[in-house]
C-alpha cells in the first residue's frame, strides 16, 4: 500500500511522515476518512510528504493535536489556513498561545469519545510536561490503532486505555545509557527521562507486554531521539517480546517516516 491511499471498508491503514525531535505527523485513513495526528513540518514539507504518501492537504477531513511542542505542532496552523483543515485540540493546548489562528476549531474532551465520519476517537490523558496532552486510539469497524508517544512513563491509566489494540505506534524516545552519557545539559536529561518526559526503549518494552501481543498485527516504533537511541537498540528492546518474529515491526525514520500499514 505504499505511495497511495487504497483503503478498503472494514479495514484501517496508517502512515507516518516522519518522527523525531525534528517533527512528527502521523496519517490515519479508512479508505474514506482522512486524519493527520499532528503536524510538526513546514507548510511545504508537509505537503511534499503527504503527496510522498499519495494525498493532498484538501483530502483531509481532520488535523488531531496531542500537545502543544513545537515538533507536535510546527505545521498546524498554517496547513489549517492554507487548506480549510479543521482542528481538534484539547483547551490547554489551545491556551499555550503557540497555534495561532484557527478558522475550524473543535474542542477535544479527554476521556471523552468522539467521532469524525467512519472513525470513532478516544483521546487519552498521557503524563507528559505540557498543558493538557492527549494520545489517541483510533477505531474503524472491528480494527483499533493506538497512537502512544510523548509519555513519560507507562500509566496504570494508560495500559488500560490502549489494551488489545490491532495496531500501535509506540515511543521508544532514548536507551538510558546514551541519554546519560550524551550532550545534553542535566536538566534535558532529567527532564528527557523523568516522569513527564519520554518512554525509554526498556519502558516500551514493558508496555507493550501489558498491552497484548496477541492482536497485535503492526508495530511501530516511533519518536526516537537523534542524540540518544539508535533503531537496533530500539529493535532489540523489543524483538524479544515477538519471538524473534520482526515481520511485526518497524521503525519510524525522522526523514522518511513509515509506508503505509494496513490492518484487517
Amino acid at each position: 500500500m505504499s505511495g497511495m491511499v487504497r483503503g478498503a471498508q472494514g479495514r484501517l491503514s496508517f502512515a507516518s511522515l516522519g518522527s523525531g525531535s525534528k517533527g512528527n505527523a502521523t496519517l490515519v485513513s479508512d479508505g474514506e476518512t482522512h486524519l493527520l495526528v499532528d503536524c510538526g513540518f513546514t507548510l511545504r514539507e508537509t505537503e511534499r510528504r503527504l503527496a510522498r504518501l499519495g494525498l493532498h492537504p484538501r483530502q483531509l477531513d481532520a488535523l488531531l493535536v496531542t500537545h502543544e511542542h513545537g515538533d507536535h505542532v510546527r505545521g498546524v496552523g498554517p496547513l489549517a489556513r492554507r487548506h480549510g483543515v479543521p482542528v481538534y485540540l484539547t483547551p490547554g493546548t489551545w491556551l499555550s498561545g503557540r497555534l495561532g489562528e484557527l478558522p475550524q476549531r473543535h474542542w477535544i474532551t479527554p476521556q471523552s469519545q468522539f467521532a469524525i465520519k467512519g472513525l470513532t476517537i478516544d483521546p487519552v490523558t498521557v503524563p507528559h510536561d505540557a498543558r493538557e496532552p492527549v494520545q489517541f486510539r483510533i477505531v474503524a469497524g472491528k480494527w483499533c490503532l493506538g497512537l502512544l508517544t510523548d509519555l513519560g512513563h507507562p500509566s496504570a491509566h494508560v495500559v488500560e486505555a490502549f489494551a488489545g489494540c490491532d495496531g500501535i505506534v509506540l515511543e521508544c524516545n532514548h536507551d538510558p545509557r546514551l541519554l546519560a552519557e550524551g550532550p545534553y545539559p542535566a536538566n534535558l536529561k532529567r527532564r528527557v527521562g523523568g516522569d513527564w518526559g519520554h518512554l525509554a526503549n526498556g519502558q516500551a518494552a514493558w508496555l507493550l507486554q501489558r498491552l497484548g501481543l496477541d492482536r497485535l498485527q503492526r508495530i511501530v516504533c516511533s519518536h526516537l531521539s537523534d542524540q540518544n537511541n539508535r533503531p537496533e537498540l530500539a529493535l532489540e528492546a523489543l524483538v524479544p517480546l515477538l519471538d524473534g518474529d520482526e515481520s511485526r515491526l518497524r521503525v519510524a525514520a525522522q526523514d522518511a517516516g513509515v509506508a503505509w500499514q494496513t490492518l484487517g
